[in-house]
């Protein structure tokens, strides 16, 4: 049998750029074999073989046809008569395409070294467009990759898939993990960029179509770009998109609070201070497990607001008003929850001249 790193690692490796895991293929090996050499087999839909040492994934050289929606609807061939060119065909791009042997040398039969060079994004065959997910991959190549550009004939291919509704038929498990690689990249705006380009923002992105896209470059936590980039839609979008995407908690709690509170916060001084304090409440200010640093430092990144007074503020409250102390004055239960609450919009009130 032989065997070839290829993929992201040998792409990353021609890049300069880190590699931080690596996929191997084997031709004219069987299943069979491969447990026998001590292999742990991990793929049902086709075979992917875990290294006993490494741990590093050995898929089967295998071929692909097209047998029902979405990006897992395939007819997987392999076998050993599959060659490495066979294998690497069904790959997305032609900079994804290219093989390593054992000797070092590369294989490279769908000019992957030259869009490389050229820094051009270029699928390898029309068999491109039978998996919608790879509008989203070229997008977030383009995210990842400095100074690349998408190839004339690939922009139209995905404008197609995005005409035909493919993009329809996708998980939105796997949107999410697009989106999330992409918002940790170094240029996220490019992944809406080109699907607002291609016309593949609709179905899951449709709240951002004809939106100028905008993701500060202060913020480098993905989900910090994704609170910056929704919340500033509305609150009712943040739903839509969020419940759509299944977007997690922790970022759609963040870009939600965005939404709500970010012009409140930004003119605190002028506001009501029960409308601030609803703010407050709201990112949990008072508490350990407190959200107010980052709803801060997201709406910081998109408006001008008073970080630190705020959280000063914050502390001005705990100091003024405990618990301990209104119960001394009596206060219990439900009318201890409402003295607590009128207390600290009482301290607001009085720190929004100061």
């Amino acid at each position: 049998m032989e065997v070839y790193l290829v993929g992201g690692a040998v792409r990353d490796e021609l890049l300069g750029r880190s590699v931080h895991e690596r996929d191997w293929v084997v031709v004219g090996s069987t299943p069979a074999e491969m447990t026998r050499l001590g292999y742990r087999q991990v793929g049902r839909d086709f075979p992917v073989f875990l290294h006993p040492e490494t741990g590093e994934e050995y898929a089967l050289a295998r071929t692909e046809r097209k047998s029902g929606p979405g990006h897992t609807g395939f007819i997987v061939h392999a076998d050993t008569d599959v060659t490495l060119e066979e294998d690497l065909i069904r790959r997305d791009l032609t900079i994804n395409a290219i093989a390593r042997d054992g000797n070092g040398e590369l294989i490279d039969p769908y000019g992957g070294q030259s869009d490389l060079n050229e820094r051009i994004l270029r699928h390898v065959s029309p068999a491109f467009s039978e998996d919608p997910l790879r509008v989203f991959r070229v997008a977030r190549f383009l995210a990842q990759l400095d100074g690349f550009s998408v190839a004339p004939e690939t922009l139209q291919l995905m404008r197609e898939m995005s005409g035909q509704g493919a993009l329809a038929e996708l998980s939105a498990e796997r949107v999410w993990v697009e989106l999330h690689k992409a918002l940790s990249s170094a240029h996220p705006e490019a992944f809406f960029s080109v699907l607002q380009e291609t016309g593949a923002l609709e179905p899951w992105f449709a709240e951002l179509v004809d939106c100028a896209i905008r993701i500060p470059e202060s913020l480098l936590q993905p989900g910090d770009r994704y609170a910056a980039l929704v919340g500033p839609l509305g609150a009712d979008a943040v739903q839509s998109l969020g419940e759509r995407i299944k977007c997690p908690r922790g970022p759609d709690r963040l870009a939600v609070l965005v939404a709500n509170f970010a012009r409140v916060l930004a003119t605190w001084r002028q506001c009501p201070p029960e409308r601030v304090y609803e703010a407050l409440q709201a990112s949990r200010a008072f508490k350990k497990q407190s959200v107010l640093p980052e709803l801060l430092r997201v709406i910081a990144a998109i408006a001008s607001v008073e970080s630190e007074r705020l959280l000063e503020l914050v502390a001005d409250i705990e100091t003024a008003v405990t618990v301990p102390a209104l119960q001394a004055e009596g206060f219990q239960g439900a009318a201890l929850g409402k003295a607590l609450d009128s207390a600290r919009i009482a301290v607001i009130a009085a720190n929004q001249s100061a």
